[in-house]
């Protein structure tokens, strides 16, 4: 049995700080969390994004930024229905696993959201830079192997991070009512459950965390060290 974490609405620093800290220390069972946002957008980055090139690309009414502790490119947190799934997986390879949860959420996005979309395929290995072109890598500008695409254009991506023998995966599902649709929602967690071989109990995140969450946003996930380190 797997865990959906429900949590009051948190701030972009506050979002990653989490997501670390229930790779690090969640229970052996799975953890899903949808994202509850603080009012405003705001926008991440992939852990190896050279800041000056997102930063310059940004416009200020895009949010605060901030680094990921994953990989992968820029991402706008607007409208997007944003998750993280932490569970334990000594294996397979991180591209495995993208594959494998990509495929079961896009069935469960046909089955439960009448969503047809369909996966990319290969591509070159410049479309995994930090930095292409001069420019920052826009996670839904570059598509990558196993994103799903709706009518040519991407609508989910993530990216993957081990902590020992825990994964933590992020992921931005982005189409139109993405998140204020339950149906989508839903979709969601029918395929991670489906790709997990799990079901999922609701839980509340404790305040110990929460609090622990929030320290660690101000020490690393708000601080320029961490953002501006690349």
């Amino acid at each position: 049995m797997g865990i959906t974490l429900l949590t009051p609405p948190l701030n972009v620093y506050e979002q990653m700080a989490l997501d670390e800290l229930l790779a690090q220390s969640a229970p052996a069972e799975p953890v899903l969390r949808f994202y509850h946002w603080a009012a405003g957008p705001a926008v991440t980055f992939g852990y190896s994004q050279f800041w000056d090139f997102v930063r310059r690309q940004t416009p200020p009414q895009a949010g605060p930024l901030c680094r990921r502790p994953t990989g992968g490119g820029v991402v706008y947190h607007g409208q997007d229905l944003t998750f993280s799934l932490v569970f334990a997986g000594a294996q397979p390879r991180p591209k495995e696993i993208y594959a494998a949860l990509h495929a079961a959420i896009e069935r469960t996005l046909e089955q439960t959201a009448a969503l047809h979309s369909q996966r990319q395929g290969q591509v070159a290995a410049a479309a995994y830079a930090p930095a292409q072109g001069g420019s920052a890598s826009g996670c839904f500008i570059n598509p990558v192997e196993d994103d799903l695409l709706l009518n040519g254009e991407k609508i989910l991506g993530g990216a993957i991070r081990r902590f020992g023998e825990r994964v933590l995966y992020q992921g931005s599902l982005q189409c139109a009512d993405a998140r204020s649709n339950p149906a989508l929602r839903r979709a969601v967690a029918q395929g991670a459950a489906a790709f997990l071989t799990t079901k999922w109990r609701p839980d509340t995140v404790s305040e110990q965390t929460l609090a622990a969450a929030r320290a660690l946003a101000q020490s690393r996930y708000a601080n320029a060290a961490w953002n501006e380190k690349f």
